[in-house]
This record gives C-alpha cells, sequence and structure tokens, in this order.
C-alpha cells in the first residue's frame, strides 16, 4: 500500500514534504526534488530550516499545525534562496498527518498558472482599451498636426534667426507627436493574423544581431536553447517586433556604462499549459517557453503588476507602449507573456503555441 502512496504522491506537479519533530524532513515527492534541487536522500538529512530562508514564516506554520492539530495556509509566502536561485513566490498548505504522530505534511504552490492566466487577460483589457483611443488619435490629431507643421515651415521661411529656432521646435514637436500617434495606431488594427511554422531561435538570432550591432554594443549574449523546440505558430513579422521591443527594454535596464551587462535568451519546451482562446472552442496548448532576462537594477515592485498597461513605464524619456503592445502582439497569438522580477535579474517569459500540421501533428519544420 505504501508503494501506491509514494506513486501517488509523487505523481503530484506539486512539491509535498513531510516534516517531523525539529523540522526534520521526513519524505519529499518528486516535484519537491526538482524545487530544491535536491535528492531525497539528501534532503533526509536536513531540516526543514536548512533549505528555506532563515526566519520564514513557513517553519512557524508548521509548529501552528501541530499546535491545532488543524490544516493551516499561508499565501505569497518568499522562500527564495542560492540554491532555488530567483524569486519564488508560493501559497504553502500545511496539515497534520494524523493523530498517531507529530509529523506534518506540506504543500507549496507557486504563482498558479489560473493568476497568470487573469493576468494575461486584464493585459489584453488594457489593450483593447486603449484602441478605439488609438483610432481616434490616428484620425483627429495627425491631420491638425500636418497643418501645424506646414505653418510653422511657412513661417521659418521669413522668420528672424531667432524664431527659427521656435519653429522648428514647432517641427520637431510635431514630428515626435505624430510617432507616439502611429505608434498607437497599431493597437487600432483587429484585422485577422496571418500565422504559419516561426523558428523561435531564427528570430531571436536575428533581433540579437540586430541589437548587437546598435543598442546593445555594450552587452553580452547568453543563450540558452533547446535545440529539439518545435516550431511555433505566429507572424513572423510580429514576433519580431515582440522580441526586439523586450530585448531593447533590457539593454536599456542594463543602461550604456554598464561594464558587465548581461542578458540571457533561453528556450524551453513546457507541457500542461493550456488556455482558452477568444473565438476557439477547444483550448490551446502553449508548450514553447521564450524568456529574455537581463542583469540590471530590476523593476520597482510598485509598478510590477500594472507594467503592461500603456503609459506605465520605468523610463523618464519612455511612452509607455512598448510592453503594452508586447501584451495584444502576444495575447493576438493566443499567448501568454508575464514578467518575474527579482532583484538584478528581471525576466520576461512568453508562452506560445506550437505549430501542427495539418493532419494534427508537430510539424517538422
Amino acid at each position: 500500500m505504501n508503494s501506491v502512496n509514494d506513486l501517488i504522491v509523487n505523481a503530484l506537479p506539486l512539491p509535498v514534504l513531510t516534516i517531523g519533530p525539529e523540522g526534520r524532513i521526513v519524505h519529499a515527492n518528486a516535484a519537491a526534488e526538482a524545487f530544491f534541487e535536491m535528492s531525497l536522500r539528501m534532503m533526509q538529512r536536513q531540516r526543514l530550516q536548512d533549505i528555506i530562508p532563515y526566519g520564514s514564516p513557513v517553519i512557524a506554520l508548521v509548529d501552528d499545525v501541530r499546535h491545532r492539530g488543524s490544516s493551516v495556509s499561508e499565501h505569497r509566502v518568499d522562500i527564495s534562496t542560492p540554491r532555488i536561485g530567483a524569486e519564488r513566490v508560493v501559497d504553502v498548505f500545511a496539515t497534520p498527518l494524523g493523530d498517531q504522530t507529530e509529523d506534518v505534511v506540506v504543500m507549496l504552490q507557486e504563482k498558479t498558472i489560473a493568476e497568470k492566466m487573469d493576468r494575461q487577460l486584464t493585459h489584453r483589457g488594457a489593450a483593447r482599451s486603449i484602441t478605439a483611443l488609438g483610432a481616434m488619435l490616428a484620425h483627429e490629431i495627425k491631420n491638425p498636426l500636418s497643418g501645424i507643421r506646414g505653418a510653422a515651415q511657412l513661417l521659418e521661411q521669413s522668420a528672424e534667426e531667432d524664431d527659427r529656432l521656435l519653429t522648428r521646435l514647432i517641427c520637431d514637436e510635431t514630428d515626435r507627436i505624430v510617432k507616439l500617434v502611429e505608434r498607437m495606431e497599431l493597437f487600432g488594427e483587429e484585422r485577422p493574423i496571418e500565422r504559419g511554422p516561426v523558428n523561435i531561435h531564427g528570430i531571436l538570432d536575428h533581433v540579437k544581431r540586430l541589437a548587437q550591432s546598435g543598442f546593445a554594443r555594450h552587452v553580452r549574449f547568453v543563450e540558452n536553447y533547446d535545440p529539439s523546440l518545435p516550431p511555433v505558430l505566429a507572424n513572423r513579422d510580429q514576433l519580431i517586433q515582440v522580441v526586439l521591443n523586450l530585448m531593447k527594454n533590457a539593454a536599456e535596464a542594463i543602461g550604456p556604462d554598464t561594464t558587465d551587462g548581461e542578458i540571457t535568451l533561453a528556450t524551453a519546451f513546457r507541457t500542461g499549459v493550456r488556455l482558452q482562446v477568444p473565438g476557439a472552442r477547444e483550448r490551446v496548448s502553449l508548450p514553447i517557453e521564450v524568456s529574455i532576462s537581463d542583469n540590471g537594477p530590476g523593476i520597482p515592485s510598485d509598478l510590477v503588476g500594472d507594467l503592461f498597461d500603456p503609459f506605465v513605464t520605468t523610463k523618464a524619456s519612455g511612452t509607455g507602449l512598448g510592453l503594452a503592445l508586447v501584451a495584444k502582439i502576444v495575447g493576438d497569438h493566443g499567448g501568454v507573456v508575464e514578467c518575474d522580477p527579482a532583484p538584478r535579474r528581471t525576466t520576461f517569459r512568453i508562452l506560445l503555441p506550437m505549430h501542427r500540421a495539418d493532419d494534427g501533428r508537430g510539424s517538422d519544420l
């Protein structure tokens, strides 16, 4: 019977630990071994306080379960350690194993995929909320701006030298506003996009070459690719726009004067992520993961929740439309984009659908 129970616990995708007296780790399932990057045999030589941060509320929670004799949970607990890498925020569920033992079962649940989906829907709603605004600006503002610029150019021909500085300022500011409006026009495009098989590594290499010859000359690139990754179902030009925006943001976050700037490009195949795409009856699998990380100073915590909203930016001269456009394009592809912030490490992660051949099989392209 124990072997059957072990099989069931090991089949769970969430880390599960059994904690004995004095915090001793009695058992851990396979997901816990992967989460803590430690074998069961090694964990059984440790105590709970040895593998989570000092003073973590998880320790007090386990003691509380023993005292009460009933289940207790704690939400959004940071258990980040150098061993398990970047920020790891989890929900913790603890329950007594039984009346005849002091052992406590602890289950950890990282930020749930449901939460990711909720955020993604919010991002899409934010992008759609300025669709009408973009169309209105394009029609109502670009034409008057052309008239203003033309009038300024006529005045410039007969103006004194000092006045020409003012007419030039009018022209420059008009051009700047036109560029902003043109970027917002992209949000007004509701036409179905043409998609097909796209090699994501080709996209990353293309944008990396652009970056290395321009805005990211000062940055070192690190590649961590899954070479067996199948093609994504995407529009190549739009995917280039997404990667370009994210890579440019990473380079600007690092700054031009940094000598140890590093951008990490990574791809992976993830199973188990599915999303209901508007207009489709079936849920779409999103197994292709693309991440772009930088070792810049990080994102202010008060901006993280609104990062993909229009006009939210960390840059003094930014428009706040780049990430909103990324959210719209990824959403139009039926994908998910998330930011995982951490001190000195910011990661943008995109999940995209895989291209399938007409017979339903994954493409070999």
